[in-house]
């Protein structure tokens, strides 16, 4: 089956399983989860696949001490959990000895809407791009998050992959080279729209949609937060009169917060204005697009708000 027709987590453990065969030192440690491409990963490749329950702490560890003997290692889990509950684990046992571990988080932000609060990713992005050597991922579709593989099979550093449970429209070819950590989807001359991971269809629809009422917006989607390329975010943003960051996460140091600190640190003048999860609806019960629209991030909202 073509990877672009999988969810995204289905996408990238199918394309690990392919290098995994040929690839005796991929190892792959699950926390109890269940999905068609994990149980052919976990049938087909019985020493390379550990299942180690509910032990998000411990995990970090195992993959730590793995990856010490040479071992390239991918934590598998829900992203609230395996940011969260064993920080302090990332930032000692892997972050502090800059290990090529790489976490996948399944279940972005409101991905799990319906198990409320607990399971929300809403501050991982936040979070995870505290720590020292630290490379943070979104991807849009299931084409990047299958190329993500090898990013992180080459990699020298941790790295952090955010993985959504839904399909979503497909903006990358298969082949598509994802060294810049972002691509410019729609050119435009004077609002430019940066969002990520889920929110980038929902930008690049409204953006479509007020081509009616004359307006000519860029939009960018950075699906690669942490390291920034500096140097052609700047010349991408460079000369608008308005920016607008659009992201399903907390507005406290997430897409947004980047941003800023980009324009800042730059002194680039250009109003700013953050659409994202209000710090009072961090918690809120609801179904995803309920929440979306609480927030002022689905569709409608972000056409109404310019």
């Amino acid at each position: 089956m073509e990877l672009s027709k999988l969810q995204m987590r289905d996408a990238f453990i199918e394309k690990l399983y392919k290098r995994a065969i040929k690839d005796k030192n991929i190892i792959f440690i699950s926390n109890e989860f269940g999905s068609e491409s994990l149980d052919k990963f976990r049938k087909d490749l019985p020493e390379q696949f550990i299942n180690a329950g509910i032990s998000e702490q411990n995990i970090i560890s195992v993959a730590a001490g793995m990856t010490i003997q040479k071992k390239k290692v991918f934590v598998y889990s829900i992203a609230s959990f395996i940011t969260l509950r064993c920080f302090e684990q990332i930032k000692l046992d892997i972050c502090a000895m800059n290990l090529p571990v790489t976490i996948i988080g399944v279940g972005a932000c409101y991905s799990y809407c319906v198990d409320g609060p607990t399971h929300h990713a809403t501050e991982d992005i936040s979070i995870m791009r505290s720590l020292s050597g630290m490379s943070i991922y979104c991807p849009v579709d299931s084409n990047i998050a299958a190329g993500l593989v090898d990013v992180a099979l080459n990699s020298k550093n941790p790295i952090y992959i955010r993985l959504d449970r839904e399909k979503f429209p497909i903006f990358y070819s298969p082949k598509e080279n994802i060294n810049s950590g972002y691509k410019v989807l729609k050119e435009g001359k004077n609002i430019c729209f940066i969002s990520t991971g889920i929110m980038t269809p929902k930008a690049f629809e409204a953006a479509k949609e007020l081509e009616k009422f004359k307006f000519n917006i860029k939009v960018i989607d950075l699906y690669r937060l942490k390291p920034i390329n500096y140097i052609d975010i700047i010349k991408e943003i460079k000369g608008f009169k308005l920016i607008v960051t659009i992201e399903e996460h907390t507005l406290n140091g997430g897409l947004g917060s980047i941003i800023s600190e980009i324009l800042h640190d730059n002194n680039i003048n250009t109003k700013l204005k953050r659409l994202g999860i209000n710090d009072e609806l961090l918690y809120s019960y609801n179904l995803r697009i309920d929440n979306h629209k609480k927030n002022g991030i689905d569709k409608d909202s972000i056409i109404k708000f310019i």
